[in-house]
């Protein structure tokens, strides 16, 4: 089991915890194929985005893509799979990055977060958030904070007593707050997320 020390200091994450117990991050490769998925899912339902990314694995028979392929894909068919024609753009700009840059999980999974930040949010389409996401859940970092994160700014703002009338000021709040979770902020951020769906 799992046991975040700087977490369970914080007695209120602490309850949290002991609800929900432990939870676990996995490292995958593919990032391109992740932050493709990211993009598609994005002001979409869970349901939803699944069936979407299914469709889009179904134009490559079930297969994981490669970057070539989803470039050679008629831009029409990635439009088809329910696309807006801005996503299915992002979906090759992400793809075209990975060639051009000729960008490898290992040289991604080496690099620090900020690196990677900075590498990612290079990809029209990609901001700061999604790569946050994608080293959350993807390159398996422990200690991502997602700040801008609006489940975790609401879930934060009930959990501790936050005003958050001045934008500026919340976020000031949140980052002081998280300071202490680390390294652990990732699965902080998780907690956070599962307590905001069943409250």
């Amino acid at each position: 089991m799992h046991y975040y020390p700087t977490l369970s200091k914080d007695r209120k994450l602490k309850k949290i915890i002991e609800t929900h117990g432990p939870l676990e991050l996995r490292k995958h490769n593919r990032v391109y194929l992740h932050l493709c998925a990211s993009i598609m899912s994005q002001q979409l339902s869970v349901k939803v985005a699944r069936v979407i990314h299914q469709r889009f694995l179904d134009l490559y028979n079930g297969k994981n893509p490669k970057p070539e392929q989803v470039l050679q894909t008629p831009f029409e068919k990635l439009r088809g799979i329910g696309l807006s024609n801005a996503k299915a753009n992002y979906v090759q700009h992400v793809c075209r990055f990975f060639i051009e840059e000729k960008l490898t999980d290992r040289q991604l999974h080496g690099m620090e977060n900020e690196e990677v930040i900075e590498m990612l949010t290079r990809i029209k389409g990609v901001g700061r958030w999604t790569a946050e996401m994608i080293l959350m859940f993807t390159l398996g970092r422990e200690d991502v904070f997602a700040v801008d994160d609006l489940g975790i700014q609401n879930a934060m703002t009930a959990l501790y007593k936050l005003d958050n009338s001045d934008k500026k000021k919340l976020k000031d709040d949140l980052l002081r707050i998280s300071k202490k979770w680390s390294p652990y902020r990732t699965y902080a951020c998780m907690y956070l997320w599962r307590h905001k769906d069943t409250v």
